[in-house]
């Protein structure tokens, strides 16, 4: 049986997306990140990086949450439901981070137990210390190609740029 499916020479371009899921900047960048999906699909990895900001309280937990949901199956959905309800995230907290496990139909009594237990901890700290070394300082920061491209201040154009640096890294492969 042949596969006609056409030859990679090389891994999938990673964009690596640094957010953090009490920030309303990433929620802004999510109609990006559905594009860029839409775009490419499985030609471009999204890997989710997180650098949680102290000046949210609920962002570290969230994080360890997401990872929860990555575990389970539903990573970006999960991030797009936090992100899609920021002020619910603020006034609930861990609380509120179990609930939309539960209404995506993950094990929310496990979430609850990751939480408290600090099972992903280790990966959002590992995460948090390798943006501060490649000097990310806000959300929605995305990395691709060797290039980060700060989206905290403003989302403009910044489609347009990783498109023409995905486009290239893909060309480069062809």
């Amino acid at each position: 049986m042949s596969d006609s499916s056409p030859a990679r020479t090389g891994p999938v371009p990673v964009l690596e997306v640094w957010c953090e899921l009490q920030c309303p900047d990433c929620r802004t960048a999510l109609d990006d990140l559905r594009a860029l999906r839409a775009r490419y699909g499985d030609r471009l990895e999204l890997r989710l990086r997180h650098f949680p900001l102290e000046k949210h309280k609920h962002a570290f937990a969230a994080a360890q949450a997401a990872e929860e949901a990555l575990e389970q199956g539903k990573g970006w959905p999960y991030v797009e439901a936090v992100l899609g309800r920021v002020e619910e995230l603020d006034r609930g907290g861990e609380s509120f981070l179990v609930e939309v496990a539960g209404e995506l139909g993950l094990d929310a009594e496990e979430f609850d137990t990751a939480l408290i237990d600090g099972r992903h901890i280790l990966i959002v700290d590992a995460d948090q210390a390798e943006g501060k070394a490649i000097g990310v300082t806000g959300t929605p920061t995305y990395v691709i190609g060797g290039e980060r491209l700060d989206g905290g201040k403003s989302q403009e154009g910044l489609r347009e740029r990783i498109e023409e640096i995905a486009d290239r890294l893909l060309a480069a492969q062809a």
